[in-house]
């Protein structure tokens, strides 16, 4: 697959601080990655580095195969942007400033931008000044979705936005991807991640703990298993696989290890299952193990 973005051993210090230790990870045409990781951990200094806002001390960063320093001009024709916190010029009007993001894009499309601000129930007509955090956000994904880019970099985009606002723009990131588009997304909301993202990064004090698909990442992690059986239930703590095993009754709870489900499968076939049920783990599940120490 075509690699849009390419980041390899990427450092960065502040002073004595070091923000970025090793950052490696690629975002490819037609993928969503999301980037994840507490406050401080890294994310908004890695983007700010890919945007060309800020120099690397180490490492190497491409989009589209251009160096993010030295040609940020021609990558920025190309690329949309929305902050966790978009700051607008106050006496312009929400509609004024969509309009200029777009003109200094290179136009974008006025019928989607139309259609963003009533998805949005934007009122462009009003000053940037009286508008609320959420508002100031709308502003920027609206202008962000509306420019025809190849690559969409978005770090906590649906701040101040409420549950709503949020599931539209979800909807909106997915049209997006349909088209082949790539898309960056830096957010706290594990769900959204998990909704939107065909790959993840998490990053931690600095560094790539763990990267790849969801589906390459979970079995890192246990399902949850429900079980009831016919036979005694509670021989089910000697399986190979089996933690934390609870018993209420005739119903066992457990965590289990995917590399052992078969066995655990079978041990539970010879007792006679009547209910066997398995939740397979969540990306805050394989987030909070890197962090719940």
């Amino acid at each position: 697959m075509t690699e849009i973005v390419t980041i390899q051993g990427l450092q960065k210090k502040f002073g004595k601080f070091q923000a970025l230790r090793d950052v490696s990870f690629t975002v490819n045409a037609g993928e969503v990655v999301g980037f994840i990781g507490p406050n401080g951990a890294g994310k908004s200094t890695a983007i700010r580095i890919l945007l060309g806002i800020m120099k690397r001390d180490a490492g190497q960063a491409q989009i589209f195969g251009k160096d993010v320093w030295k040609d940020s001009l021609e990558i920025h024709k190309r690329i949309s942007y929305v902050p966790g916190d978009v700051t607008l010029w106050g006496n312009l009007t929400g509609g004024e400033i969509i309009d200029l993001f777009l003109k200094l894009h290179g136009g974008g499309n006025k019928k989607k931008r139309d259609y963003l601000i009533k998805r949005f129930e934007l009122d462009p007509k009003k000053k940037a000044k009286g508008y609320s955090k959420g508002n100031r956000q709308k502003v920027g994904l609206i202008a962000a979705l509306s420019a025809d880019s190849d690559l969409y970099i978005f770090d906590e985009p649906t701040s101040g936005l409420d549950p709503l606002m949020e599931a539209i723009f979800q909807e909106e990131v997915e049209k997006i991807k349909e088209t082949g588009k790539s898309i960056l997304l830096s957010s706290h909301i594990l769900s959204e991640v998990e909704r939107l993202a065909d790959k993840v990064a998490i990053i931690r004090q600095g560094e790539i703990v763990e990267s790849g698909s969801l589906d390459d990442l979970r079995h890192l992690t246990r399902s949850a298993i429900t079980l009831v059986t016919e036979g005694d239930v509670a021989e089910m703590t000697n399986v190979n696989g089996v933690f934390d095993f609870e018993q209420k009754e005739d119903q066992a709870t457990f965590s289990a290890d995917n590399k052992h489900l078969d066995e655990i499968l079978m041990a539970a076939s010879k007792l006679g299952v009547k209910k066997f049920e398995s939740v397979p783990p969540t990306l805050e599940d394989l987030f909070m193990r890197h962090y719940e120490s």
